[in-house]
């Protein structure tokens, strides 16, 4: 248990919800041999479609320079592509590629099964509501 004035700090109960949940993601990231960061840039494609790299960073939480290391080895391992956005040969649009699209496929059951089992355990309703609840914190809403 965290000390008294830790224990309702927002950003460590934050960062500690955060490790209780992927804990639980990391060892089937880890059976594929992808990290959390090349996890959330392929979900981000699977769900967005073609996004320019600053929009990508943004919407994935990753810095720009991890980012660029995070492209190469996806596109290495053939789950992305690049190519330079029309207009503008200096901006980068992604895409996911088929084999990236089949890796999220291949993860899906097993990812579900992870999901089904925190919303067993924290119920549907407060789930929800705790979703809501950061969306609201990370849009700045009231």
């Amino acid at each position: 248990m965290l000390p008294e004035n830790t224990r309702r700090s927002l950003p460590m109960a934050l960062l500690h919800a955060r490790e209780a949940v992927m804990a639980r993601f990391r060892p089937m990231l880890a059976a594929h041999d992808v990290t959390e960061q090349q996890w959330r840039v392929l979900r981000v494609l699977s769900e967005a479609g073609p996004v320019e790299a600053t929009e990508l960073a943004e919407r994935a939480s990753v810095l720009p320079p991890s980012l660029t290391r995070i492209i190469k080895a996806l596109e290495g391992r053939k789950f992305i592509t690049r190519n330079k956005a029309e207009g503008d040969g200096r901006r980068v649009v992604l895409t996911i590629a088929p084999a990236g699209s089949a890796l999220i496929d291949a993860l899906s059951p097993e990812r579900r099964v992870i999901y089904d089992d925190i919303e067993q355990r924290f119920g549907h309703e407060k789930l929800e509501q705790l979703l809501d609840l950061l969306e609201s914190l990370i849009g700045g809403e009231s």
